[in-house]
């Protein structure tokens, strides 16, 4: 049986949960990003509008943005991000990195990352 969205969702928290924990392990700070875009002011999923791609996850609640920080420096290169996106990528999610999105986590859902 396919995973249900809602499954993805809760799957989703619990992920990120366990990247912020690690990113602090490792000497990383972090501040959210971008998480939600409603769809009310972005358009529906596969609709463009507002910013960021139309087939964007985070309509989904499926991705997040983080803001990377060490020792009180903004890291904001791709490669800054490179631990945190192995490290999401073995819990089971996409790494943003992959597509020149750095700071982006998220879940696939419907081959949209």
């Amino acid at each position: 049986m396919a995973e249900s969205l809602g499954d993805k969702q809760r799957r989703f928290t619990r992920m990120v949960a366990d990247l912020i924990i690690w990113a602090y392990e490792n000497g990383y700070e972090l501040t959210v990003g971008d998480a939600y875009r409603d769809p009310r002011l972005h358009n529906i999923m596969g609709v463009p509008g507002g910013y960021g791609h139309p087939y964007s996850n985070h309509k989904m609640r499926l991705a997040i943005d983080f803001n990377l920080f060490k020792k009180d420096k903004y890291l904001q290169m791709t490669e800054d991000h490179l631990p945190l996106g192995e490290y999401w990528e073995s819990l089971g999610g996409a790494w943003g990195g992959r597509f020149r999105d750095g700071n982006h986590y998220s879940l696939e859902h419907e081959g949209h990352k």
